[in-house]
């Protein structure tokens, strides 16, 4: 499973979904969270509505993780298959907490 964690500096999940210009892509497996890389966004701070060039730069992700997102960008990535969530703590906590999730709800 790929995860996309939008961060400005890599350490916070400290922007929204429309303003995601930097993401941390995650790879996690058989309990192992791997960093793959570091991924950025043509966005325009000064625009609204612009989660849909963020969730096509994580078009091969399964989850992205932001600290909000609007309506719009959830229909779109219903329409790609990916799953978001929102989480304001830190990256490492923001990832250690969806895999518990995730871990739970598998078993």
């Amino acid at each position: 499973m790929k995860i996309a964690v939008v961060s400005s500096n890599g350490v916070d999940v400290d922007l929204h979904l429309g303003k995601g210009n930097s993401l941390y892509i995650y790879e996690y497996g058989e309990n192992d969270l791997t960093f793959v890389e570091h991924r950025e966004v043509d966005i325009d701070l000064e625009d609204k509505h612009q989660g849909e060039k963020v969730i096509r730069v994580c078009w091969d992700c399964d989850v992205i993780i932001s600290a909000q997102f609007g309506f719009k960008s959830k229909i779109k990535a219903d329409e790609l298959n990916i799953k978001l969530v929102t989480d304001e703590s830190s990256v490492d906590e923001a990832l250690k907490s969806y895999i518990d999730h995730y871990n739970f709800m598998k078993n």
